[in-house]
């Protein structure tokens, strides 16, 4: 792999840790508080979608740490991923799209588009929790041509900026086409080649933070 493919790229300046679990969240809390859940974006009279209604429940239920509660309105898998989250509790519920609701960092930041939680109901549960994920860059690299392999958006959001989302879903995924081939990372790039030539994905962040892809090039031979 040339050197020469790194010139230019310069990693982001490494933001100050922010991974505490929702558990460790609550305990820094003044004592006696109680962690205030996002307050829904919905007018005062109106009842609420059922996607948010769910949504909220699930999403109160982690911040009590019950995930008794949480099996009640969510699928296991759902709760596992939920109940993993590195990060805080995202602070504000920026409202649902359909049957997919989001809930927003606007005080600390994380890695990639996704910016916190998004949760998506189906027949009165969450089915599905895509997160802001912690990861190294070749763990973050293979989420994303993962995602791009599955044409799932959502999964690049958790690792990605929009910029490298246009970028890589701009061609949708052919799998009889040219394979892709993990080279690794080098400074702030990683490598993968295909016959013809490679993509380079540029990253930025830090170990204590996390890694996202910022950009997306390509080299032909």
């Amino acid at each position: 792999m040339s050197s020469r493919w790194l010139f230019g790229v310069a990693a982001a300046a490494a933001a100050a840790s922010l991974t505490l679990p929702v558990t460790a969240a609550q305990a820094a809390a003044p004592a006696g508080a109680q962690p205030t859940a996002p307050k829904p974006l919905i007018a005062a009279g109106k009842p609420a979608p059922k996607a948010a209604t769910t949504a909220n429940r699930l999403f109160r239920a982690w911040l009590r740490d019950d995930r008794s509660a949480a099996t009640k309105v969510a699928t296991p898998a759902a709760v596992d991923t939920l109940f993993a989250y590195v990060f805080r509790a995202p602070d504000e519920f920026a409202g649902c799209v359909a049957n997919a609701c989001a809930f927003k960092h606007t005080s600390v930041r994380v890695p990639g588009e996704l910016n916190g939680v998004l949760m998506v109901v189906s027949g009165g549960k969450v089915t599905k929790v895509y997160q802001s994920r912690r990861y190294s860059k070749e763990k973050v690299a293979k989420h994303l041509l993962n995602a791009w392999h599955k044409g799932d958006r959502n999964q690049g959001a958790e690792v990605a900026t929009t910029a490298a989302l246009k970028t890589l879903f701009k061609v949708k995924w052919d799998p009889h086409g040219v394979p892709y081939t993990f080279q690794g990372c080098e400074k702030s790039v990683c490598f993968w080649s295909y016959e013809g030539g490679a993509m380079l994905m540029h990253v930025a962040g830090s170990k204590a933070r996390g890694y996202e892809v910022r950009s997306i090039s390509y080299i032909a031979d």
